[in-house]
């Protein structure tokens, strides 16, 4: 089940060459929905402190959002976020994500089996910036824990990251370095678990008379690896272009109303890993975004192969506006 799982993940693996990859894969249904890579949309979305922490202000105090992923089998991905605006020290932000593989069938070294184990691994985040004029920069604090078919490890991780917000143009630029650490536990002794580190930067620019916003993300930049290049396939090696554009990542929002955009996505890397005879779509992510009196609901899907997809769908909201209404009533 867990193979399973990271075939069709397909979002910066490489090769399977790190661990606590979970990190990677989007946790809300808008950063899927603009394929899975994003550290500069600096718009009212708590969620996004999780891709970079310079990208929440204290402007979205009081917001709390729920996620959850459809992945394929039984395995899900939930996510949980809240930012707070403390009087001493400011607004902190708080975030759970939660991957489950569902059971994993275990084998003793002789192939028999010796039972089922409930795999999952867990990330929970503390986070906060700081602007000064027109720069901000953020920090995440990390502690994961990860359960493969009863084996465990754990790590702390450090995100840091900068927004660069225009003054007067609709353009925003951020460069994160994420998952900077060291691994608390191993899974055995022999085993050599590494962090997924990873350099990230990108820029979201809104043309003026257009109801359009862009993204373009590049990501994978510490890793010497290139977009995946199948070893038994002598004829798919792949030329300069392709391993530069398996780095980048677009993402478009279609503004058509105040209270509804489209999401539209085209992930290059996850388009290479995927790729076969009858891929066709894979790399491509839709979604959709509708405000509907107090909430943001947001639902999107993201396509691996044909009839293979992940469905991601959230619902954000001001609680504390909420609270204090009703308080007032």
């Amino acid at each position: 089940m867990l193979a399973m799982f990271l075939s069709y993940q397909g979002l910066a693996q490489l090769g399977g060459q790190q661990s606590f990859d979970f990190l990677n894969v989007p946790g809300n249904a808008r950063l899927a929905g603009l394929g899975g890579v994003n550290v500069s949309l600096a718009d009212k979305d708590v969620n996004f402190f999780f891709s970079n922490p310079a990208l929440v202000s204290d402007s979205l105090a009081g917001y709390a959002s729920a996620s959850y992923q459809f992945y394929v089998a039984d395995i899900g991905q939930a996510s949980f976020a809240y930012t707070h605006k403390f009087k001493s020290i400011g607004t902190i932000s708080f975030g759970v994500q939660h991957m489950s593989y569902g059971e994993i069938t275990g084998y003793d070294a002789s192939g028999f089996e010796i039972g089922s184990f409930k795999s999952g691994e867990t990330a929970i985040v503390i986070s906060k910036s700081h602007q000064v004029s027109n720069f901000r920069v953020g920090a995440n604090l990390k502690t994961v824990f990860s359960n493969i078919a009863g084996f465990y490890s754990s790590a702390m991780m450090l995100d840091l990251g900068g927004t660069f917000i225009h003054p007067t143009q609709n353009l925003t630029v951020g460069l994160v370095f994420k998952n900077l650490g060291f691994v608390l536990s191993e899974y055995s002794g022999t085993s050599e678990t590494k962090v997924p580190f990873d350099v990230q930067v990108g820029a979201t620019f809104k043309p003026e008379h257009m109801p359009l916003r862009f993204s373009l993300t590049a990501y994978n930049l510490a890793s010497s690896g290139d977009a995946y290049d199948n070893p038994d396939d002598e004829d798919d090696d792949l030329g300069s272009f392709d391993k530069i554009i398996g780095h980048i990542n677009i993402g478009t929002e279609i503004l058509f109303h105040r209270n509804v955009n489209v999401l539209l996505a085209y992930n290059f890397l996850r388009q290479q890993e995927l790729k076969t005879e009858n891929s066709g779509g894979a790399g491509l992510s839709l979604g959709a975004a509708i405000k509907i009196k107090a909430f943001d609901i947001v639902f999107s899907r993201s396509s691996y192969s044909v009839g293979n997809g992940a469905y991601s769908f959230t619902v954000v909201a001001n609680i504390q506006n909420m609270i204090f209404k009703k308080r007032a009533i």
